[in-house]
């Protein structure tokens, strides 16, 4: 999946609120692969279930007597037992016929004999291994049909629909719906202009019509490729998390999506001010003395501010600041046009009053963040 960044999209903004439906993330109707008649019914509807419990039984006593038998036969072992007691046997009449063949007590007619005896015998120890693994299969086919009598929930979820009652035949028919609600999907339908703004993974805010619930936080997880001609739209699919089954499937809702903008090719990057560190100030006292340095309160010096404004103002177009040797009328004027941050004012009537010649046009993108008054 592409980026944002990638897709020539920038800063996301919240989309109008859109009609949506939370539903379940799976329903099946569960059913028998067999037919036979209804024995039990072990769910009710609004029952929470788990994957593989059993939720209905039909009737199986044929199926058990056929485990019962095959199991037998599995376990059975006297006919292996017996073959290989035969062939134990045949194997040491064929080496004492050996023996008296190099004596020539017998003749060479009755070495074949034992011979044949031995390799009859041998394979009758093998077919008696071949019918234990046929009794084992037949013991395993027995425990499956029997299996297929009991219905089982494919997956967690709650039971929100129950078909049958015992003693009912059963065929093709489902016997229980079962749903799961955690998580839960929800269904939007949005128009084509927002195609491709759109995209799998980001986030979405859902708003129920119960109010107790709030905004729900959901997940982008399916965005269809393909607009419908008809009603000039797409559909996307979120995942909603539900744990402990809270929130009800069903339910209408709204959602808002963040929406990604187009940023224009030639827009300049934003790149924040840094100012420089206040210095102390110096200031000169009454009766011409020398100066004397002097630390004014964090954050504000206004000899550095009176200096970092000229500076400023000789570098942006439309803002001169003409200073004099008055601090006081300075800080003054600052904080008058702090007061009055709207763009472009004019504050020489503030400067006029402490003996500052004037301040015209001051952009307002020239102190805006600079200082905080104390």
């Amino acid at each position: 999946m592409l980026a944002a960044s990638a897709l020539g999209w920038g800063v996301g903004c919240h989309a109008e609120s859109l009609g949506c439906l939370i539903e379940p993330d799976r329903v099946a109707d569960v059913g028998t692969q067999v037919v036979g008649v209804l024995e039990q019914m072990k769910v009710e509807r609004g029952d929470t279930v788990s994957a593989g419990q059993i939720v209905a039984r039909l009737t199986a006593q044929v199926e058990r007597a056929s485990v019962n038998v095959a199991q037998t036969k599995s376990a059975a072992d006297a006919e292996y037992k017996q073959a290989v007691a035969s062939n134990q046997l045949a194997q040491r009449k064929l080496e004492r016929t050996r023996d008296l063949v190099k004596k020539d007590f017998v003749s060479d007619q009755a070495l074949d004999q034992a011979d044949a005896e031995a390799r009859v015998a041998e394979q009758r120890v093998a077919q008696a291994k071949e019918s234990q693994r046929v009794a084992l299969r037949e013991y395993q086919l027995s425990a499956v049909q029997l299996g297929q009598r009991d219905v089982r929930s494919p997956f967690d979820g709650v039971v929100i629909e129950r078909y049958r009652t015992e003693g009912e035949r059963i065929e093709r028919e489902p016997l229980v719906r079962v749903a799961r609600v955690d998580p839960l999907r929800v269904e939007a339908i949005v128009p084509a202009a927002q195609f491709g703004s759109i995209l799998a993974g980001q986030g979405a805010l859902v708003k129920t019509d119960l109010p107790h619930f709030g905004a729900l936080q959901a997940k982008v997880v399916l965005v269809d490729r393909v607009i419908d001609p008809a009603s000039n739209s797409f559909r996307v699919r979120m995942t909603l998390p539900n744990p402990n089954n809270k929130i009800p499937a069903g339910l209408h809702c709204r959602v808002d999506f963040v929406v990604a903008q187009p940023v224009p090719k030639d827009a300049a990057p934003v790149v924040p001010t840094v100012l420089p560190s206040v210095p102390a100030a110096v200031s000169r006292k009454p009766g011409g003395t020398p100066p004397v340095s002097k630390r004014l309160p964090d954050p504000l010096d206004m000899s550095v501010l009176k200096k970092s404004m000229t500076e400023m103002a000789h570098a942006l177009p439309g803002a001169r600041f003409v200073k004099q040797d008055a601090p006081a009328g300075a800080r003054s004027a600052v904080k008058s046009y702090l007061l009055m941050r709207q763009s472009r004012l004019s504050i020489s009537t503030s400067l006029a009053a402490s003996g500052t010649t004037q301040v015209q046009s001051m952009p307002s993108f020239v102190v805006p963040r600079m200082i905080a008054m104390r």
